[in-house]
């Protein structure tokens, strides 16, 4: 459990007082009616089931489609803590993308020593077939996610880096829509940046990468593993916002070097595939050779500069959670500067001391799976009881490699609307990059809520919300 004593508040200060970007906020709650806010989210409730905004929750013994509760108060950012803040993504993602290219070229990160070789070379995110070959632009990861908390008023981490493929801005996106029709009055009072440009820039993104960025016409396509995957509304909501094709591999086919898309008239050719599945499965005739949802030959296409990937295939070792602990490095090491964002101090259990320390302090510590996501295979100590922890560690002990293990952050908390009211829970936040002809961040991104008092997890597979995120402009 958190020390719900020394969290930081984003709307009050030490005095109980709201800081200067929730002053207008905070009246408007104080002039609300009790169940006003309750009234709004039976609202918001309403229009979230009637678009299908729902995910998939693997293994539940309930309804495997849910909706992601949304608590209607939005989370503000200062224009002055944006800036920081955009600084440090722009730095970072730059960095990464410098990283990729290295990594599967001349490698010269790995013979300064400032990573293991190892941690590299035999890391099953690492892809071989990538080797000696360069995207368009020299970009490899075109779609970022980074997991931003706060712990204090100018103290922000990085907890990490979804160069994959992230999801979740479809989530943003609605959100600010939901927002915008149930509370016009906040934003007349506001100066929000606006976020719905997203899929245009996307779309120009996605459209600067391609084999032949002059050509008049580009064909996009987003590649869905289909309807049963966690993020399909996601997969329709983003193809349908940029106007162009949702595919699934059997919609696709390589000929002559050249990737095909399936039409009611004739084959068309498809200059970028935004994919939403995994590496292995991308291509049958390359990597999983059970794979029923890439497209064969479509890894030689892509090798021979016909078509871009995005993101591209290899592109998980740089968000790897063992490579996490390196990113400062990176970033030194590929621009010259220290890093603007912090790293959360890592515990990589594949070291005898680390792991040592990590056996010796599980019940005050965060342990996380290397290849883990959406907040499974993790424990997080200080609301484990006494038998997870005995449990947790005899897997640890057998597989360290597999972990690696952070201090518990006091994630700051902000105005939650609850079945008592208003009270803070705990938040993060997940802006989104994209990066082909220029970087483009998105003002704000995904604010994820803890909604459990005292919960430090804010995944929707394990129960966490979504808000608004509100960026303020000068």
């Amino acid at each position: 459990m958190s020390d719900e004593r020394t969290y930081f508040n984003e709307m009050l200060d030490e005095a109980g007082a709201p800081r200067q970007c929730y002053s207008r906020l905070a009246k408007w709650l104080e002039d609300k009616p009790a169940n006003f806010l309750s009234r709004k989210s039976k609202d918001a409730e309403t229009i979230f089931r009637r678009l299908g905004i729902t995910f998939a929750v693997y293994g539940a013994d309930e309804a495997t489609e849910r909706l992601i509760p949304f608590d209607p108060i939005p989370r503000i950012i200062s224009a002055a803590e944006w800036r920081r803040l955009s600084a440090g993504i722009d730095q970072r993602v730059r960095a990464l993308n410098a990283f990729l290219h290295d990594i599967y070229h001349r490698q010269e990160i790995l013979r300064a020593g400032r990573i293991p070789a190892d941690l590299i070379l035999q890391n099953e995110a690492f892809l071989p077939e990538m080797a000696g070959f360069t995207p368009a632009r020299k970009v490899y990861s075109h779609i970022i996610g980074t997991d931003l908390v706060r712990v204090s008023e100018n103290e922000f981490y990085v907890l990490e880096d979804n160069t994959r493929t992230p999801s979740g801005v479809s989530y943003m996106m609605e959100n600010r829509e939901t927002m915008m029709r149930l509370f016009p009055e906040l934003f007349q009072t506001h100066h929000v940046a606006n976020v719905e440009q997203y899929p245009e820039n996307l779309l120009q993104t996605l459209e600067s990468v391609a084999p032949d960025p002059s050509k008049s016409s580009q064909t996009i396509v987003v590649l869905t593993p289909g309807i049963y995957n966690s993020a399909y509304f996601e997969h329709a909501f983003l193809a349908d916002s940029m106007g162009v094709e949702l595919v699934e591999g059997r919609d696709l086919f390589v000929d002559a070097g050249h990737v095909y898309m399936r039409t009611t008239r004739e084959p068309q050719q498809v200059d970028v595939i935004y994919r939403r599945i995994d590496d292995a499965f991308l291509d049958p005739l390359t990597f999983n050779p059970d794979s029923m949802l890439g497209v064969p030959g479509l890894f030689d296409a892509y090798r021979a500069g016909n078509v871009t990937i995005c993101n591209a295939p290899g592109t998980g070792i740089a968000d790897d959670k063992a490579i996490y602990a390196y990113v400062p490095d990176i970033i030194e090491f590929y621009t010259g500067q220290k890093p603007i964002l912090n790293n959360v101090p890592t515990w990589n259990c594949s070291r005898p001391d680390d792991l040592a320390y990590v056996l010796d302090n599980l019940e005050d510590i965060v342990v996380k799976e290397v290849h883990g996501s959406g907040g499974y295979g993790m424990l997080i100590g200080p609301t484990a009881s006494k038998r997870e922890i005995v449990e947790f560690r005899k897997v640890l002990e057998t597989n360290p490699t597999n972990y690696i293990a952070q201090p518990t952050l006091a994630l700051s908390a902000c105005p939650t609307h609850v079945a008592s009211g208003v009270a803070p829970r705990h938040v993060d936040l997940r802006p989104f990059v994209l990066i082909g002809d220029q970087v483009r961040i998105t003002p704000g991104g995904l604010t994820r809520v803890a909604l459990k008092k005292g919960s430090l997890v804010v995944n929707s597979s394990q129960g966490g919300g979504t808000k608004d995120t509100w960026v303020l402009e000068d």
